[in-house]
């Protein structure tokens, strides 16, 4: 996510209008802002060292990891100890039992002072855990070559090892145990290196792949895209210098360091990460921040996203300015005219009654466009847009309005997003209050666009999403970009056909539609006990839609909306 080689004035301007957009994308707190956050928070270890544990509490992570999946990736800040808690972990493993998980360890960094360092590291684990263990000792290891490799090695008395090499795939042919593949980006092939290494899952093994990260294209951070996809099942680990700070990293620092920082304090801290920060530089985002460099330009390519189109109307409802100065009772019946005309006959049409229904609204008012996007699942797990609502000039009650309409005639309906980002939070908390906590209110920030973007984009590369055929939808899509190795939307507007300026608009409320696809959810059958019910919907849909309108089968004079 560092941008050495982004176009100069242009991609300048594109970043600081990305930051702008999305709520500081890159920013990170100041100095002050710092003091603040660790003031509140306290410290994050005990003082006394006989109190504090012997791992952080991000090194924790990666042994739990290790416990729940057979694969573990870890994206790291530069030297937060997430190799040292790794030997901790690799010598409770070749010190147990076979019938105790007990399995030999394989190491490979990228240099001998690596491997030196990490036998080191395990070694002190395993007097810290009074392990019985042999000397360490320089060894012969057969590679499969003619002249071997040299290796560092600990033997245990469970009868496993701990071995130390350098990064050949070669090395882990023929071999079983626990793998540790160390600074894995910085490695010459890493695609050869994990071909060897999952190969240790057949029996049993487990793979641990650690680095800072190398670029946007390093085979490193390919795979840690492919997770956040969802495309493989590995546990993933995250975590910057931040995290590790608010973990207590400086706080051991000053403990291992007494002589060099003192007492630790919320005002030391601070003052360390701005030096540290100062140093790094330009570098910083990838070194510091899990940031891949030269991580800008295009999230979708065009003829990708063209590929991903069918043949679903778009509907686009627009309204003088002198419309919202219309009496309340005027609005509504010109909106309920256009649903009935309008919307509802679209919606017959388009949607299929037997499949899961999501829902993604991006808000907009005067300059932007409201645009509500339903998503149907289909059997094969295909996310089909049956269609598309525009709306531009249009009252925030009369959106909420035609946003009801939409939501209460969903078959199968399994929960909607709404961007509650400014002036959407208004309508985002009327839909939680009127469909309940399935209507999730959405804050856009760096970590949402992290975690939500790549699986949308694998389910354009898989042919996995189906999209309106439209060009305006299309170039909505295409005004994503990667800007520091996060797809967002950059601070620039384009004119829309129907009035107004698109800023990605249609784009924004797929990728909040797909989300509310992912949630967990449960299916289930229902049959109202209230007879007639199923006869009158079916007679005029619009009790879905005109809550003014909707009455009791069983009590007639009822006209709360409630069913």
């Amino acid at each position: 996510m560092a941008d050495s080689d982004i176009l100069k004035a242009a991609g300048q301007a594109l970043r600081q209008g990305v930051t702008a957009a999305i709520g500081d994308v890159d920013s990170r707190p100041s100095r002050g802002e710092w003091i603040e956050i660790r003031t509140e928070q306290g410290r994050a270890t005990p003082a006394d060292w006989r109190e504090t544990p012997a791992l952080l509490g991000y090194q924790r992570k990666i042994s739990l990891a290790c416990e729940l999946h057979d694969v573990v990736f870890v994206e790291k800040s530069r030297r937060t100890g997430a190799t040292w808690g790794a030997a901790a972990d690799a010598v409770l493993r070749s010190a147990s039992p076979r019938n105790n998980g007990g399995m030999d360890t394989l190491y490979m960094g990228t240099s001998h002072d690596m491997a030196k360092e990490f036998i080191d590291a395990a070694a002190m684990w395993a007097r810290l855990f009074e392990k019985v263990c042999g000397e360490i000792s320089e060894t012969l290891f057969d590679d499969g070559s003619e002249k071997g490799v040299q290796a560092l090695k600990i033997d245990f008395a469970s009868g496993f090892s701990i071995v130390a090499l350098s990064s050949k795939p070669r090395s882990l042919r023929g071999r079983q145990g626990f793998a540790i593949l160390d600074e894995a980006a910085f490695v010459d092939n890493l695609a050869e290196l994990l071909k060897a290494a999952l190969a240790f899952l057949m029996w049993g093994g487990k793979v641990l792949v650690i680095s800072t990260h190398n670029g946007v294209d390093n085979p490193f951070n390919q795979a840690i895209t492919d997770i956040r996809a969802g495309r493989k099942k590995y546990g993933l680990v995250r975590f910057d210098l931040d995290d590790a700070l608010k973990d207590g990293l400086f706080e051991r620092m000053c403990l291992v360091n007494a002589h060099k920082h003192g007492e630790w304090s919320a005002e030391k801290e601070a003052d360390w990460r701005e030096k540290l920060l100062g140093e790094y530089g330009d570098g910083a985002d990838e070194e510091l921040y899990c940031i891949p460099s030269q991580g800008s330009g295009a999230w979708l390519p065009g003829p990708l996203i063209e590929a991903r189109m069918h043949d679903a109307p778009v509907l686009r409802l627009s309204f003088p300015e002198s419309f919202n100065l219309e009496s309340e009772h005027r609005r509504r019946a010109e909106v309920d005219r256009w649903i009935e005309e309008e919307l509802l006959p679209v919606m017959r049409a388009t949607l299929d009654e037997n499949l899961m229904s999501g829902f993604g609204m991006d808000v907009g008012r005067q300059r932007d466009l409201s645009v509500l996007c339903p998503m149907q699942i289909t059997r094969l797990m295909r996310r089909v847009v049956p269609f598309v609502v525009e709306l531009f000039r249009v009252p925030f009650q009369q959106q909420e309005q035609i946003r009801d309409a939409v939501v209460r005639n969903l078959p199968r309906f399994i929960g909607g997003r709404t961007d509650a980002t400014g002036i959407g939070a208004s309508l985002a908390e009327s839909g939680l209050q009127k469909f309940g906590p399935q209507m999730v209110e959405v804050k856009l920030s760096t970590e949402w666009y992290r975690v939500e973007m790549p699986p949308v984009k694998a389910a354009f590369e898989d042919d996995m999403i189906a999209i309106p055929r439209d060009a305006e939808v299309g170039a909505d899509l295409r005004a994503f970009k990667m800007v520091k190795g996060i797809a967002c939307l950059p601070h620039v507007r384009t004119a829309a056909g129907a009035g107004g300026m698109r800023h990605g608009d249609a784009g924004m409320a797929i990728v909040l539609a797909y989300a509310a696809t992912r949630q967990p959810m449960d299916a289930y059958g229902y049959q109202s006990a209230r007879k007639g019910f199923e006869e009158i919907t079916r007679r005029d849909p619009r009790h879905w839609s005109r809550p003014d309108q909707a009455h009791d089968v069983m009590m007639p004079g009822r006209r709360d909306g409630l069913w």
